[in-house]
């Protein structure tokens, strides 16, 4: 696949995963394992994928109002750190992405499962030492896999019913920009010459998020988010179990 292929690529993965908060790292993993690009490479690549998609997507959550520290902080305050001591270690990888992926597969189904008639709706600030207990977890993971953590996060987050829809795909667009910058900087003493085309591909990233991002915020009802962001556990599932 060449260099151009592959941005075309970023950009439809990243304008996938933006419109449900996410920005992409499991999706651009399975891409450029598809194209064949050394192990060494792929994660700090994605990681430098997610940092451009999460940032685009923070500022447009910020913008409206849906991303807020009362909300993230919880969430936060243990991912970042927990990020960097995973971007530390190599576990491996035989065992853990399949299972992983088997979690997110399951995970899609019960994202796609409604909501209980008479269900008390979600609070607007989430329980703090759960949030944060969840946050440390999926921040070690997120390090460890070199992803942002998002994607895994979001599950966790409205299957507990810890706050509404709309907060918790802006609080996984903060979390995996947060996570996705500890991450790489704990790989940052392993890391390889990154490849020329990333300035390319980032732009493809770019141009993707803001396209998602901004259809995903203002345009789709919340079945059709659950939908989607569905769509986007089961596709990453099934990258991780297929390797």
């Amino acid at each position: 696949m060449t260099d151009a292929g592959l941005a075309l690529g970023f950009l439809a993965i990243a304008a996938l995963y933006a419109a449900v908060g996410q920005a992409g790292a499991s999706g651009y993993l399975g891409l450029m394992a598809f194209a064949d690009l050394p192990p060494e490479v792929m994660r700090p690549t994605a990681l430098a994928l997610n940092l451009v998609v999460a940032g685009l997507l923070v500022a447009l959550f910020r913008r409206d109002g849906k991303l807020t520290g009362r909300v993230f902080f919880p969430f936060g305050v243990l991912g970042a750190p927990f990020s960097f001591l995973g971007g530390l270690v190599h576990l491996p990888t035989a065992i853990f992405r399949p299972a992983v992926g088997a979690v997110l597969l399951l995970s899609a189904l019960l994202m796609l499962r409604p909501r209980r008639a008479g269900a008390a709706p979600p609070p607007e600030v989430p329980p703090i030492l759960p949030a944060m207990a969840a946050g440390g977890l999926v921040g070690f993971v997120s390090g460890a896999t070199g992803t942002g953590g998002g994607v895994f996060l979001a599950p966790i987050i409205l299957g507990m019913n810890w706050i509404p829809l709309r907060q918790a795909t802006a609080v996984t667009a903060g979390f995996n920009l947060l996570n996705s910058a500890a991450a790489l900087a704990g790989a940052a003493a392993t890391l390889p010459d990154l490849p020329p085309a990333l300035p390319l591909w980032m732009a493809a990233a770019a141009a993707g998020g803001l396209a998602g991002g901004a259809i995903g915020l203002r345009r789709m009802s919340e079945p059709a988010v659950r939908r989607l962001l569905a769509a986007v556990l089961a596709i990453s599932g099934a990258k991780l179990i297929a390797g």
